[in-house]
This record gives structure tokens, C-alpha cells and sequence, in this order.
């Protein structure tokens, strides 16, 4: 046997294994193994390289939310099937499929909640059901939200994590982005703040409606943001696309956000950002209501 074949074969038999053991997360960005509650004590945050993994609304809520405040609105809205749509699987299977997953309804949580004392609507998506896609039900619980916001005199929040629309709902789920763009016009006439927060991905339909039409509108570090994916955007112009393509920041360096914030801070920051805009947005409308 070759000294090559040899050191090849060594190499290989010293190399991480590709699966994580248990109670260990490996990082899927620098490849290092850490404790589970160690990456659970961090939101997620690799503490080697700092790379963000996704978490679950669950987990976001954890993060964002003073301890005990949120209360969940509209989770008995369930996604149904009016064009009896197949794929490989019926949409009706995915649906099942996705809330055994998820323990969930739907994409979207919706609730309110205080944040550092702030009482602010509330909306995070779980890109763990079903991509965290745009349906019907989604569209409507936005809506719902941000109708509490007006009535309430209170902020409101969007943490996006999505594909885009839901393809099973065809024209259904893309009438969601016009619903949501127009109810978030009632929300500026009313003078409130809505601050939009892409994580990764943010993406299609989703990227193309609500999720830009922040007053402030932040990222989490290296999120994918965009509408089409890179490799059709590639096919159709027919050229490389500049290294960073899509990523948080990328995106800030052309201006299309405002700032990248990580998830440690995350909370701190809206909540600085909340008390500031209650001062200055609204002409006294918008009131800070401490708990």
C-alpha cells in the first residue's frame, strides 16, 4: 500500500464525525461541537464563530419577550384546502404533518407581549412548518395583529423566517401579500411604528411584501434575504453573482436595510428603538404603556 493511501486512510478515520452525538450541537458554519445547553444559554449563537442558527418561534419568543408576558392570540386558526392540492403529497398530509412537527397551526405565532416594559404586538414566524411559508391563515393572523397594534395604540413587531408564499395555496396565499401591505398602510396613517426583523431566510413573498415595509427594518448576521433564489437568478442573467449575494450584509451595504443586529442584542435594541419612536412617532398617539 502507498504512503498516500496510507495517510488518506488516517486522515479520514481522524476526521469529525458527520452527526453530532447526543446532547451536542455541531455547527453547521465552522463545524464545532458544543453543548447543548451551552448553544441553548447563547439563543442559538455558535460561540466559536458567532454563526446564527434558526430557532423556533418558541425559542424567539423566549428571547424577545420579558418572562411571562406573552399571551398568544388566534392559535385555533387552522390552514384548510380549497383546491384539494397534490404534489407528492397532498397538502392536506404536509398540513398534518407540519403541526405533528410543530405542535403548531400554522407558520406564524401572533400575541402580545411587553418588552422591557413595552407592551408591543407581536409576530414570529416558525420556518420548522412548512418552510415557514405564506398562506392564507398566516395573511390573516398578520392582519389581526396589526389590527390589535391600532386599536391598542401599540408597536408592532415582524420576526420573518419564510420561503415565500405557499405554493399549495397557488393564488390563495399570494393575495396574503397585498392583505398584509394594505392593513400595515392603516398602520402608518395611525402613526404606530412597525419594526421588521429578518432572519434567515427571509425570502419570495414574504421578502417582497411585508418584510421591507418596516420603519425600521433589521437582520440578523449572514441572513439569506432576497426574492428568487441565486441559482435561477444565475440561469436568467446568465452571470456570477458578486460574493455575499443576499446576505444581511450585503444587503446593508446597498442600503436595503438599516441595520444588522445579533441576537444577544436583539432585545435591547427594539427596545431602545420602541421608546425612542414613542417619543417622536404619532404626535402623542402612540403611547408607551409600562406593565
Amino acid at each position: 500500500m502507498r504512503f498516500a493511501e496510507i495517510f488518506s486512510k488516517i486522515r479520514k478515520t481522524q476526521s469529525a464525525p458527520s452527526e453530532a452525538p447526543s446532547h451536542w450541537v455541531k455547527c453547521s458554519e465552522c463545524q464545532s461541537l458544543m453543548y447543548y445547553k451551552e448553544i441553548e444559554q447563547r439563543f442559538n449563537v455558535c460561540p466559536k464563530c458567532g454563526f446564527h442558527m434558526r430557532i423556533s418561534a418558541k425559542q424567539r419568543i423566549e428571547q424577545l419577550c420579558d418572562e411571562g408576558s406573552f399571551v398568544e392570540f388566534d392559535a385555533n386558526l387552522a390552514p384548510v384546502d380549497p383546491l384539494k392540492f397534490v404534489d407528492k403529497k397532498s397538502y392536506k398530509k404536509r398540513i398534518e404533518e407540519a403541526e405533528e412537527k410543530t405542535g403548531k397551526t400554522s407558520s406564524v405565532v401572533c400575541g402580545a407581549c411587553t418588552i422591557e416594559g413595552i407592551a408591543t404586538q407581536l409576530v414570529v414566524f416558525d420556518f420548522a412548518f412548512m418552510g415557514g411559508s405564506l398562506g392564507s391563515v398566516e395573511g390573516e393572523k398578520i392582519v389581526r395583529a396589526i389590527n390589535r397594534a391600532i386599536a391598542n395604540k401599540e408597536g408592532l413587531i415582524i420576526v420573518s423566517a419564510s420561503g415565500g408564499a405557499r405554493m399549495q395555496e397557488s393564488t390563495f396565499s399570494l393575495l396574503q401579500m397585498s392583505k398584509t401591505s394594505a392593513a400595515l398602510a392603516k398602520l402608518s396613517e395611525a402613526k404606530l411604528p412597525y419594526i421588521s426583523i429578518l432572519t434567515d431566510p427571509t425570502m419570495g413573498g414574504v421578502s417582497a411584501s411585508f418584510a421591507f415595509l418596516g420603519d425600521i427594518i433589521m437582520a440578523e448576521p449572514g441572513a439569506l434575504v432576497g426574492f428568487a433564489g441565486q441559482r435561477v437568478i444565475k440561469q436568467t442573467i446568465g452571470a456570477d453573482l458578486p460574493e455575499g449575494f443576499q446576505r444581511a450584509e450585503f444587503l446593508l451595504s446597498h442600503g436595503l436595510i438599516d441595520m444588522i443586529v445579533t441576537r444577544t442584542e436583539m432585545k435591547k435594541v427594539v427596545a431602545d428603538l420602541l421608546k425612542l419612536l414613542g417619543e417622536h412617532c404619532g404626535k402623542g398617539e402612540f403611547e408607551l404603556r409600562f406593565k
